[in-house]
Parts: structure tokens; C-alpha cells; sequence
């Protein structure tokens, strides 16, 4: 019986992966071979995410809120939050060490050469402004948009909070909200059977509409710096981070579940748009649910190695254009502070980098003449960027998992699942015999 669990096709097993990335990959020919014309596919990957955009607030509210208040046990959240800041900000910091150490080998502005727009204005935002519009909202209605996902996370925790106060009267509540919790997974489990039309359709609108400029001044900070790290990043840095969690078997069990989040994240740039995918990936791996719907959530808008990697680069490559030398300890880690805060506060949606780059601008005194520069970087990075986002709050919640429940938990984990299939193989034996 082993032998037949051990005996799983490859199709069987990363299905829906690779139809996935078939669909993505004959999108990205079709952009590249129609060029603009691709563009009119574009309604078809719209679709696909107006359908995720609508129901991530939802799945953000009812997961956060379910897992906190379901939670009888406060010292085991305040491990979850805990561990969970502790390896965002160690791997950023990792993030922003490996880029700091690529930007001197390649350097980003040599050879380069961006042209000014004298006439380019952008509206100065103090940090204290930022800080507070990224936690907090004016108006309840507000909640209620995806780009106020941060608010919306400090709501649901302290809501979640606030009903397991409540004990035996707010376990009916509790149900209640675990409950439309699991029909709204069930629904993008339904969205996702559109996913391959979606994506593919939206990656030939994106290969239609950036290849020329990727063909363009920028092409070699991409292609030969920030893609190449990304990659390298995905492949080693995760795996080691998945190693720690659990071991080989922890790089096998991310490696088989996190491709429809990495082609999700690629397609949409949005690491809230993934969300729904991730968690139901991270359930997959074994992450138990209240860290998965704790670190997912909350990593989605605050977690964003792929974001410090592009912050990182656009300080160094503003640096070199202004004549300025991206070296020492102390740039490494003022650019570090700069990165780790960029990716906080940086918005969950396509293009919402913009942000970020202003805080840039403003906090390193660059003139607002140069923002074209730094936003054309941010657009061509986006896509990478997020897929390392997201990807990463993954194996973060994996690593958290093995902080609380022990280095074991993936053993566990993997013994239940085997259970659970040695009990369908019996169930059908018995249905053929009757």
C-alpha cells in the first residue's frame, strides 16, 4: 500500500500547475509574437481579477477575524505575531544584504542614461502622514476597499480579539465567521478553474505592452541584475528557508504547492490578488490554520522581500545618476531602514509601489524631476517583486509553524495526510465490494 502512495504521477501531482504555466507561457507568445494587438486579450485576464480583487476583502475580514477569535489560547497568537515580525524583518534584511552586494558587482546606473522630465511634480507626503494612513481609516467604509488592506488587518485582529473575550456566548459568532470563512475559500476554489484563461490572456496583454520597453535603456538592470536575483532568491533562498522549517521534506512540500501562487502573483502583480491561493496552498503544505490565516494576510501587505530587492535597487541606481556612491556600512543600512519601511508600506495593488517611491524620493532628497526614472524601474520590477512577496510570506509561515509546534510538525503533518489517504483507498475497496 505504501508503494501505491509512493507511486503518484507527476500529472497527478502538479496538474493544475502545469496547465497553469501552459497557459501563461502561451500567453507570453502570443504578446510576443502580436505585439500591441495582444492587447485586446486583456478583457479576458480583467475578468480574472475583478473576480479575485472582489472577494479578497472578504477573505482578508472572515480569515483574520475566524482564526483570532477561535483562538482560546492568547499566549500562542502572541508567539504567532511574534515569531512572524521576527522573520519578516530578518529576511528582509537578507533581501536587502543580497542586493546591496548584486548592485556592486552590476552596477545599476553604468552606462545608463535616463532623460530628465523638468515639468514631472509629485505631492509631498510627510512620514508621520504615511504611518497613519497606513493603519488606520477615517471611515468605516474605507475598510472596505482593497487599498486599505493594512487597516483592514489591524481591524479584523482587534475584532477577532475583542469576540474570543467573550468566551462561551461569542462561540456561536466564532462558527458563524468560520463557517462563511470556508464558502468563500470554496468560492475562489471555483474562480481558480478559470485562472489558466485568465492569467494567460493577462500575460499577453503585459508581453504586448512592455517588450518594447524591456528591449529598451532599462533592459540591462533587469535582465542581468534584478530577474537573475529574483530567480536565485525563489530557488536557493526559499529552499533554505523551507529547510529549516522542515527539512527536505519542507523544500519538497513548498516546491510542489507554491506554483499556482508564484503564477498568480507574476500575472496579477498583486500580492493581495494571490491571497486566496495562498492560503489554500499553505494548507496544502500543512500550516496550520491560525498561522496561515494570521501570517498570509498580514504578510501580504507588510512582508515584501521582492519589494525591499526593487528599493534597494532604485536607491543604488539613484545614487549613481546623481553622482553618488552607493558604499559603506552606514548607506547599507540607512538603505536597509529605507527598504524594510518601503515594503511596509507599500499597497497591495498593482502599481501601488508608487508610494513607496515617493517616500524614497523624499527621504533621500532626490529632486521630484527624477521620479519618471525611479517609477519606470518600479514598473518593470513589479511582476518579480511580487511573486517573491508572496512566495515568501509562505515559507515564513512555515517557519513559523516550526517555531510553535516544534521541528517535527512536518512529520506530522505528512504521517496524517497518509492516513487519510490509506483510509480513501479503503473506503473505495469496500464501495467496489458492495
Amino acid at each position: 500500500m505504501t508503494n501505491k502512495l509512493d507511486k503518484k504521477t507527476i500529472w497527478s501531482s502538479y496538474r493544475f500547475p502545469l496547465i497553469l504555466i501552459s497557459g501563461i507561457i502561451i500567453g507570453s507568445i502570443i504578446g510576443f509574437i502580436f505585439g500591441d494587438s495582444a492587447k485586446v486579450l486583456k478583457p479576458l485576464g480583467d475578468i480574472f481579477l475583478n473576480l479575485i480583487f472582489a472577494i479578497v476583502v472578504p477573505v482578508v475580514f472572515f480569515s483574520i477575524t475566524s482564526a483570532v477569535a477561535s483562538m482560546s489560547n492568547m499566549r500562542r497568537l502572541g508567539k504567532i505575531l511574534g515569531y512572524m515580525m521576527i522573520l519578516f524583518i530578518i529576511t528582509g534584511i537578507i533581501a536587502s544584504l543580497l542586493m546591496s552586494v548584486a548592485v556592486q558587482v552590476i552596477k545599476p546606473a553604468e552606462g545608463t542614461d535616463f532623460p530628465l522630465d523638468e515639468n514631472a511634480t509629485v505631492e509631498k507626503l510627510s512620514f508621520s502622514e504615511q504611518v497613519v494612513k497606513s493603519i488606520t481609516v477615517p471611515d468605516f467604509v474605507d475598510l472596505l476597499s482593497r487599498r486599505n488592506m493594512l487597516p483592514l488587518i489591524v481591524f479584523s485582529i482587534l475584532f477577532g480579539f475583542v469576540i474570543s473575550t467573550f468566551g462561551e456566548r461569542g462561540k456561536p459568532l466564532v462558527d458563524l465567521l468560520t463557517l462563511i470563512s470556508d464558502v468563500i475559500m470554496k468560492y475562489v476554489n471555483f474562480i481558480m478553474y478559470y485562472a489558466p484563461i485568465g492569467l494567460g490572456a493577462y500575460f499577453a496583454y503585459l508581453i504586448g505592452d512592455m517588450g518594447p520597453q524591456l528591449l529598451g535603456t532599462y533592459a540591462r538592470t533587469m535582465l542581468l541584475l534584478y530577474y537573475p536575483l529574483c530567480l536565485l532568491y525563489f530557488i536557493f533562498g526559499f529552499a533554505a528557508y523551507a529547510y529549516f522549517a522542515g527539512g527536505t521534506k519542507g523544500i519538497k512540500v513548498y516546491f510542489k504547492n507554491i506554483f499556482p501562487v508564484a503564477a498568480t502573483a507574476l500575472g496579477t502583480q498583486s500580492s493581495i490578488a494571490s491571497l486566496p491561493i495562498n492560503l489554500q496552498a499553505c494548507k496544502k503544505m500543512g500550516v496550520p490554520k491560525d498561522v496561515r490565516e494570521i501570517v498570509l494576510p498580514i504578510g501580504a501587505t507588510v512582508h515584501m522581500d521582492g519589494s525591499v530587492f526593487s528599493a534597494i535597487l532604485k536607491i543604488s541606481l539613484m545614487y549613481g545618476l546623481f553622482g553618488r556612491e552607493f558604499t559603506g556600512i552606514g548607506t547599507w543600512l540607512t538603505a536597509t531602514v529605507v527598504a524594510i519601511l518601503n515594503g511596509m508600506v507599500m499597497s497591495a495593488v498593482p502599481g501601488g509601489g508608487l508610494i513607496g517611491e515617493v517616500l524614497i524620493m523624499n527621504l533621500y532628497g532626490f529632486p521630484m524631476e527624477a521620479f519618471p526614472i525611479i517609477a519606470t524601474i518600479g514598473f518593470l520590477v513589479d511582476p518579480p517583486a511580487t511573486m517573491i512577496n508572496c512566495t515568501g510570506d509562505s515559507v515564513v509561515s512555515m517557519m513559523v509553524t516550526r517555531l510553535i509546534e516544534g521541528k517535527d510538525w512536518m512529520e506530522k503533518k505528512l504521517t496524517a495526510d497518509e492516513e487519510e489517504e490509506i483510509v480513501e483507498i479503503m473506503e473505495d475497496k469496500i464501495d467496489i465490494l458492495v
